[in-house]
């Protein structure tokens, strides 16, 4: 600054310029109105210009009064009063005849100033609100405030720097419809899942396309910008073969690698298929309220590091009273064991998961023999898990919830491209908690006791888990050799 105060001869006050901070704008007057809105007459130092048409240096016009809406200033809603001077030509055969004089404050034909678009897009991209809520703060329609922000956000994920340095690329499909029938109902979102240098994931949303489908996904790689493709080093996905298909022919360099959430999942799902069958072939009828195993279906999700002495004692007590040929707690066993290769050192890990693939396709139980032929066809993906520092969808994950959120926040909003836009155009991590530890070094484990079986029946397939759920926390932690009846296996 070049003084302190504003002196009696002064036409500018230097302090209440730097506070208003914009280049070459000048505070002359500040007042709150009768609606309490915060008013500033401002004007710019441009002494002179010359004509946009033939070059000649213009003279004054006299200025007009335009209002602008800017960032809420110290909690109200903020007008500018810019004082915009008028130039006149001096030559009498130029069609320019008069002129404004343009500022980067804002551009032409605009209600709303460069830094309140801005400030805008980021509260929207960053933050829990809507643009109802954001046009309200700035004293303006709703129709205003989109139609600028919509505009910076698209320029924003145009931006073609934001495909730079992607190296770990997920992949998911997202229900948007979910009550519609057809192509549209469903969308292949992309998501950048690549680590900064202290092994912290930032996921952030690179594109969403309508359709679910191997083609899509591979359809929007090709049409990726020379150089993207071969600087991704290694691709998530859940176990859907389209997408694998889609990795295999559109980046052929790239490791793929399963999702261990959802690996975990299908033995989840194999437990509840054998016990609904059990108390199928035991009773006759489904579960009851009072019966064995329907009072522990919540128990036997669980690790067995998590449960407690008394939890233990209830899972033993109904084992020996509903599963009497000891299916359920075979099938129990072998969830554990494969909960135990993500809890394990790599090193270890990679060998109850290999045990895990050798073993579990022999087993008599069905369930567990069509596990097993399934993570066999997934056996070099399952694998790769451990080459990659323990690469997974999580972020992809969350960027599916932020999704629903901000159709939430919007009511029901189903215009996909404007959705696309506010995701895609965040600057912040959508990992708002840790999804992933800064370096693969898992928790040291005692394996629960595996299942040894030698024949097997039924036919296994690969099915795509189509239910959004939260990645348990039982993932994170080590497994404990269960007791009891727990620990015998067939």
């Amino acid at each position: 600054m070049p003084h302190s105060m504003c002196g009696s001869g002064a036409r500018w006050c230097a302090r209440a310029d730097a506070i208003f901070d914009v280049v070459g704008m000048h505070v002359l007057d500040v007042e709150v109105d009768d609606l309490q809105r915060l008013v500033l007459t401002v004007e710019s130092a441009q002494l002179a210009a010359a004509c946009p048409g033939c070059g000649v240096m213009a003279i004054g016009h006299g200025r007009r009064v335009r209002v602008l809406h800017d960032a809420p200033s110290f909690g109200r809603v903020t007008l500018v009063r810019w004082l915009v001077r008028v130039w006149r030509c001096r030559e009498p055969a130029c069609p320019a005849g008069t002129f404004s004089e343009v500022h980067d404050l804002a551009p032409p034909r605009m209600a709303l100033t460069v830094r309140a678009v801005r400030w805008a897009t980021d509260a929207l991209s960053c933050d829990d609100t809507t643009v109802s809520a954001l046009a309200r703060h700035l004293g303006v329609d709703w129709h205003t405030a989109w139609d600028a922000i919509e505009v910076e956000a698209k320029a924003r994920t145009k931006d073609p720097a934001r495909l730079a340095g992607v190296r770990t690329l997920g992949v998911d499909e997202h229900i948007w419809r979910p009550s519609r029938i057809g192509v549209d109902r469903a969308v292949t979102i992309m998501v950048d899942l690549t680590r900064d240098q202290a092994g912290c994931l930032h996921a952030r949303l690179l594109d969403a396309v309508v359709g679910r489908s191997g083609t899509v996904y591979k359809a929007w790689l090709k049409a990726q910008p020379e150089g993207f493709v071969d600087g991704v080093e290694q691709a998530a996905l859940d176990p859907f073969r389209g997408y694998a298909n889609a990795i295999h022919h559109g980046l052929p360099d790239a490791v793929a690698v399963l999702d261990a959430f959802h690996v975990v999942r299908l033995g989840t799902q194999v437990v509840d298929e054998v016990r609904r069958r059990v108390q199928q072939d035991t009773l006759g009828r489904r579960g009851h309220k009072h019966d064995p195993l329907y009072k522990i279906r919540g128990l036997l999700r669980h690790g067995a590091e998590h449960l407690t002495e008394k939890q233990q004692a209830k899972i033993s007590h109904c084992l020996d009273a509903g599963d009497p040929g000891d299916e359920v707690n075979v099938a129990w066993q072998c969830y554990q064991q494969l909960r135990s290769i993500y809890h394990a050192t790599p090193a270890t890990g990679r060998e109850i998961a290999q045990k895990v693939l050798d073993s579990f396709h022999t087993c008599p139980i069905p369930e567990v023999a069509r596990l097993g032929r399934t993570l066999r066809a997934w056996r070099s993906q399952v694998l790769a898990y451990f080459d990659t520092s323990g690469v997974s969808n999580g972020g992809t994950e969350a960027i599916n919830m932020i999704i629903e959120k901000i159709r939430r926040l919007a009511h029901g909003f189903k215009n996909l491209p404007a959705v696309s836009d506010r995701t895609r155009g965040s600057t912040r991590s959508a990992t708002g908690t840790r999804l992933d530890r800064p370096d693969f070094v898992p928790l040291t484990c005692t394996p629960s006791g595996s299942a040894r079986c030698t024949t097997k029946t039924g036919s296994g397939t690969s099915t795509k888990s189509r239910t959004r759920t939260a990645r348990s926390s039982d993932q994170r932690r080590p497994v404990q050799a269960p007791t009891s009846k727990m620990s015998a296996s067939r």
